[in-house]
Order: C-alpha cells, then structure tokens, then sequence
C-alpha cells in the first residue's frame, strides 16, 4: 500500500513541474512580447488631391482608307504599255496600262470611213423622201443604217476605251503585278489605290453608350507602330441601327493623315473623349487593393501619441487610364494614401514614411 502511495505522489510530482515549468515559460513569453517595441512598417504615399478627369469610351477597329480599290481589268489581252511605277502618286483619269487595240482600231476605222457616205445617204433620202420620189421602206433603210453604223462607231470607242485603264480617283498605287507584254483575263489584279489623304475608322460600342455620342465628337486613335503618338479624329457617321444580335453600334471616325503614317489595315484602338469632369480624386493604380470582396485602400492619419497608422478605408473606382485610377468614392482631398508597402499592413498598424522611386516606370524599357 506504501508502494502505491510513493508512486501516485512521484507523479502527482512529475506533472505538477511539467505543468508550472510551461506556465512560467508562458508568462516570460508574455514579459518578454510585451516589452517589444510594435512594429512600424515603411510605406511611400501620396497626398489625395482633386483635378480634373477626361472619360473616354474605348473600342478598337482597323484602318481604312478613304477611298481604295484594287484595279483590274474589264478584257482580256496583251499589255502594250503600262504608265506608272509601283507607289507612284496619281491623278483620277491618269492612263494606267493599255492593252493592244490594233483590231479595234482598225474596226473603229473601217467604220469612220463609211460613215460619211451613210450619213450622205440618209439626208439624200431624207429629202427625197419629203418629195415623194421614194418609198418609206427605202427611207427607213437609208436612217437604219446610218444610225446603225453611228452606234457601232461607239461601241468600238468604249471597247478600246475600255482596254485603257485609268486611275479613278487621286492616290497612291502600291506594288504593281502585271508586267509589259504579259496576256491577262478580265478581273486580273493590276495595283492597288488608295487616296490615304483622310483616313477611316470603324469601330462598334455598346447601345448603352450611344447617348454619349454624337457627330464631330474627337476620338484619339492609336496604332502599335506609333504607341506614344495619338492621332486626333472626329466621328463622321453613327449607324442608325443598332445589331440586334449584340447590341453594338458602329461608328466612323475620319483622322487626317497628312504625314502619310496611317496605313490600311492597321489594329487601332480609339478613344472617345467624353468631357471633362471637375474636381475629381485621381490616385495611382499601385495605391488600390483590389480584392474579390471589394476595392480599398489604406489612409495614413496620426494617432492620440502622435504615431502614424494605417486603416483600411473601402473605394469605388471608375476608368483607368495607364497608371492612374479614378476614384469615384471612399477618399477625400488631401487623405494621405498608402501607394506602397500595404502588402504587410493591417487596420491601426503603425507606419512611417519613406521615399522611394521603385514605382516609377523607367525611362527607357531594358532590353533582356
């Protein structure tokens, strides 16, 4: 009985110290965080402020020239001459390429020849007619073939006029594909033209804006092969329909082009100026915390001691334009915000402030 005694108090012993041996460690632990400084995170920030805010509306299309076509060829033959390089500048009725005529013309001159002693014919019988000495059937021979032979003249004028090819408008033609000497069909591809004077860009947006669009509204477009150059246009056209299988809308925009650096073709992205609005707080993207339960940012203010701290404030954000977001709601003019190092923060953490130009975009883009 001695024995079990001895051995329930030697590890009622055993626990005990296990026990009180966590609960001193527990309250050094509590000495010792209690006695820590609190921590201050460094963050960069920048002072709200109101200005002004441009909207756009953005859409994207292709460019168009005012006018362009691919000339061809209305009949079939052998290029006898062609008057033009490839990108040259030409005048609408400029000759472009001949095809040989030689069999037309000489047509067209069997018929000339005739067609004086046609015309001779019929005003002979014309008067004889009036006097009775002959019969209406001759006469109507006499006109027939007169009239017959003038239309014929024509005919033979418009083909041979048709085996020439002219420029239909004022432009420049690219690369030529026919060649002296080469037999082509009709519809055979000859150069391109395009009057790239003015430009064109079409593009769709949203039957909910359309409100907010109208004739002579300025639209910047920018292409990939000038990122940094806008191109002012202004609306031209607006579709008086809207599709109703996507409920977009288009839109012409016509852009000068009198530097020549707008090609056909090219990707462009527009956007529409809306006006300008007054008075608005405009923050650095870097500065917004975007979550799936919503935008934020952190406020910067001092505390009772003098301290600064950070809290959590919830934003409604509007469009973006680059690096910069505007801010609809949740900041005031002059709120210090946070626009880096609120990775580590939370509500009431203490901070201070550093300067730093780690988010300012480099001059140049280093090469890899």
């Amino acid at each position: 009985m001695k024995k079990w005694i001895v051995m329930l108090l030697v590890a009622l012993l055993l626990f005990g110290s296990v026990i009180g041996f966590n609960l001193i460690k527990q309250r050094e632990i509590a000495k010792y965080m209690a006695s820590m400084p609190e921590p201050d995170f460094p963050v960069t920030v920048i002072d709200a402020k109101a200005g002004s805010w441009v909207p756009v509306i953005d859409a994207i299309g292709f460019i168009e020239p005012n006018q362009g076509v691919m000339i061809s060829t209305e009949a079939s033959g052998v290029i006898d001459d062609i008057d033009f390089e490839s990108g040259a500048i030409v005048k609408a009725g400029q000759k472009l390429i001949a095809l040989d005529s030689d069999v037309e013309n000489a047509n067209l001159q069997s018929s000339q020849a005739r067609l004086p002693a046609a015309k001779a014919k019929y005003i002979r019988y014309q008067g004889l007619y009036k006097k009775g000495s002959i019969s209406k059937e001759s006469y109507d021979d006499a006109e027939a073939s007169y009239f017959s032979l003038v239309a014929d003249i024509k005919s033979l004028k418009a083909t041979i006029d048709r085996r020439t090819i002219k420029a239909p408008f004022d432009g420049v033609v690219g690369l030529r594909n026919i060649f002296l000497g080469q037999y082509i069909q009709p519809g055979t591809d000859v150069v391109r033209l395009e009057d790239t004077t003015l430009m064109k860009l079409r593009f769709t947006v949203p039957q909910t804006d359309i409100s907010e669009i109208y004739l002579g509204q300025e639209v910047d477009i920018f292409v990939d092969a000038y990122p940094e150059t806008p191109f002012r246009g202004k609306i031209s056209a607006i579709e008086p329909a809207v599709n109703y299988q996507s409920g977009l809308v288009q839109i012409q925009a016509d852009i000068p082009n009198n530097d020549g650096q707008l090609r056909s073709g090219m990707f462009a992205r527009a956007s529409i100026i809306l006006p300008t609005i007054e008075n608005q707080i405009i923050l650095p993207q870097t500065a917004i915390t975007f979550t799936l339960y919503g935008d934020n940012v952190y406020v910067v203010n001092k505390d009772e001691n003098g301290d600064l701290r950070a809290r959590q404030s919830v934003v409604e954000t509007g469009e973006r334009d680059g690096a910069v977001v505007h801010i609809l709601k949740g900041v005031k003019v002059d709120d210090t915000i946070v626009t880096s190092g609120q990775v580590r923060l939370s509500n009431d953490a203490k901070v201070h402030v550093v300067e730093s130009n780690a988010l300012e975009a480099p001059a140049e883009i280093p090469m890899l």
